[in-house]
């Protein structure tokens, strides 16, 4: 199937960041470590999942970004993301697990980044 660039709409945009978000800060909780490299595999991931593309350069910004939300802007806001609720952010299919207060508050900070 021929894969459609959807990331130019903000939604989608915002939807992509708070993943990595959710998963930049996950991945802290679980390893006290900002890994560029995970939130880059995911990012490639998410975009094969969703059937979309980003250009390179897109990616990286989006991935920066992530990282600095993830490490800036989420204790402000008053989200801590803790080893105890790292599972709570996440479906069984690793997807945003909307239902979570603390993956509501992430969007809300990367709607208002995009």
């Amino acid at each position: 199937m021929k894969k459609v660039d959807s990331t130019h709409t903000p939604a989608t945009r915002a939807e992509l960041l708070c993943f990595l978000v959710a998963i930049a800060a996950a991945s802290y909780a679980l390893s006290a470590e900002w890994r560029v490299d995970h939130v880059v595999q995911c990012c490639r991931q998410w975009l094969a999942k969703n059937r979309t593309t980003m250009h390179w350069l897109e990616r990286v910004r989006i991935g920066q970004l992530a990282l600095k939300i993830a490490s800036q802007d989420l204790i402000d806001a008053g989200v801590a993301v803790r080893l105890s609720n790292v599972q709570a952010l996440f479906t069984s299919e690793m997807e945003l697990n909307e239902a979570s207060t603390m993956v509501q508050r992430m969007m809300a900070l990367c709607q208002e980044a995009i």
